[in-house]
């Protein structure tokens, strides 16, 4: 309804200039003709030396082309001296236009009225340079005014067509737009109530459609972070049921049977495993929610990754030593990243644990640091069990596990490698794993190299 007024009052101001328009150009084109006539007239009476009725009349009976409605001549006093539409003369005719033709002036007015144009001329008459009379002329013009009115009346009714189709157009347009509209915000209030599997088809290929095109995009992203949500509940329950369930077994034995103090012991040791094993999953968690949230507003830093892999190494020297596992430090070629240090402990950290956890008696743990064109490597590799090929896509995923028995013997929780990922792809990097089973495991993280001036600890 905006539009249809904003339009209609651009079509009315358009019609009025239009008209007015007209009328100035018939006003102009009258006038030039009537001021000549006036001219021609007073031409003729000034070549006459005594002005008066008889020979005034004379000389417009002479003048064939002056087509008049009223044609009047005045001296410089004002009084008629002839007067084409009545027989009498000797009256005053004081009309604004002759006053102002007796002081030297070409005038014309004009009036437009239900067709009909009034059109009034005067010029002085000159004799020898001194205004002894005037001319006055005025024209009923049916004929122009009809036209004028019938290019009003033109322009009224295209004016209104346009409206109209305007007002049809916004209509059907607007009533368009709004059940595609509605159509979106049903899908949203759908959305709202929990089924994010719903899609809306807005077809086209206009804003609309983009934005419905943006909106399936969008549920599809909630659809996708409410399954792994759930699946995370559903997992993180399950995880945190077992040791909570162990524990509560365990109490309930004590309690509930006399034990000797030697087996008492082995039950309480069970427990404090439990509740450590429970403890070790709950900052896994914590770590894994760090990692996607709050740690990304860090500042970062300027450094260079082969000291935080010997700060590693030597902290988990002992596990090494006593898994049988011997690491193989390549060093050499280090390059200078962008990142919290923390989270590349966390990253160098949690696959040195896995490469030792998962490797074999007397295998061996190979991390090399390498620079491809602009990208600084870090490579980590075993000679353990490998994983197998169905599950190498999954072992990125919260609490999924290869191999559940050795992982709830070494201690595994199944959050190591997606917090590992989650670090690596929030520091602008990529992680990548190769693995044949049976032969070992090797996990390539590339981050973009920071040029720098830094030295290396």
């Amino acid at each position: 309804m905006t539009y249809v007024a904003i339009t209609f009052v651009f079509l009315l101001v358009l019609n009025v200039y239009c008209s007015a328009a007209c009328q100035n150009l018939f006003y102009e084109s009258k006038k030039s003709s009537m001021i000549e006539k006036c001219l021609l007239a007073a031409d003729e009476i000034s070549t006459l030396e005594v002005l008066n009725t008889s020979t005034v009349s004379a000389v417009m009976g002479q003048i064939e082309s002056l087509k008049a409605t009223r044609l009047l001549v005045t001296d410089q006093t004002g009084c008629t001296l002839y007067d084409s539409s009545t027989a009498t003369a000797g009256s005053y005719a004081l009309f604004p236009e002759i006053l102002s033709a007796l002081d030297g002036n070409d005038v014309c007015s004009w009036r437009y009225q239900n067709g009909i144009i009034d059109s009034r001329a005067a010029t002085p008459v000159y004799y020898f340079g001194t205004i002894v009379g005037c001319v006055y002329m005025t024209d009923y013009d049916t004929t122009q005014g009809g036209l004028i009115q019938s290019l009003q009346r033109t322009i009224l009714v295209i004016t209104l067509l346009l409206e109209i189709i305007v007002a049809i157009f916004s209509i059907a347009f607007s009533n368009t737009f709004s059940r595609r509209l509605n159509r979106i915000m049903a899908s949203m209030r759908i959305i709202r109530e929990g089924d994010y599997s719903h899609k809306v088809n807005m077809g086209g290929s206009d804003e609309l459609t983009c934005l419905g095109n943006e909106f399936n995009e969008l549920t599809e992203r909630l659809q996708t972070s409410e399954q792994k949500r759930s699946r995370f509940v559903s997992d993180a329950s399950h995880e945190l049921k077992t040791p909570l369930a162990s524990i509560k077994l365990l109490t309930d034995s004590i309690l509930q049977y006399d034990m000797d103090l030697e087996t008492t012991r082995e039950f309480v040791s069970d427990i404090g495993n439990e509740a450590e094993r429970l403890n070790r999953m709950t900052e896994k968690l914590l770590c894994l929610t760090r990692a996607e949230g709050a740690g990304a507003q860090q500042e970062m830093e300027i450094i260079f990754m082969a000291p935080t892999v010997r700060r590693v190494a030597r902290m988990l020297k002992s596990n090494a030593l006593q898994a049988g596992i011997t690491f193989d430090l390549q060093l050499a070629e280090d390059t200078s990243i962008l990142i919290l240090e923390d989270d590349l402990y966390q990253i160098v950290f949690n696959l040195m644990e896995n490469g030792i956890k998962y490797n074999h008696a007397g295998g061996r743990l190979t991390i090399r640091l390498r620079r491809e064109e602009d990208n600084a490597v870090l490579e980590v590799s075993d000679t353990g069990m490998g994983i197998p090929e169905e599950a190498i896509d999954h072992i990125f995923e919260r609490f999924y596990r290869v191999d559940k028995a050795r992982s709830r013997q070494t201690g595994g929780s199944g959050l190591g490698l997606a917090i590992v990922r989650s670090i690596v792809q929030r520091n602008r990097g990529t992680i990548t794993v190769t693995s044949t089973l049976g032969k070992g495991t090797t996990f390539v993280v590339s981050f973009p190299a920071f040029d720098a001036e830094v030295d290396p600890v």
